[in-house]
């Protein structure tokens, strides 16, 4: 499982590589489930590689 959730941390640092993204779009750019979207955004945040704002609708999340 975790090596599953640091492979995913790649897909999504890649997909953020590209520029910050809404949580919606972020999903569908590393078609991940959200289940692995948010375990893989989890093992990103520990290690400070991302950093998260909300605007008026949405979670938007950006790489440091």
């Amino acid at each position: 499982m975790k090596e599953k959730i640091g492979m995913n941390a790649g897909v999504v640092w890649n997909a953020l590589n590209e520029g910050p993204k809404e949580l919606k779009a972020l999903k569908k750019a590393t078609k991940l489930t959200e289940k692995d979207l948010y375990a893989a955004l989890g093992w990103l945040a520990r290690e400070e590689k991302v950093a998260f704002a909300e605007n008026e609708t949405e979670v938007v999340v950006s790489l440091i």
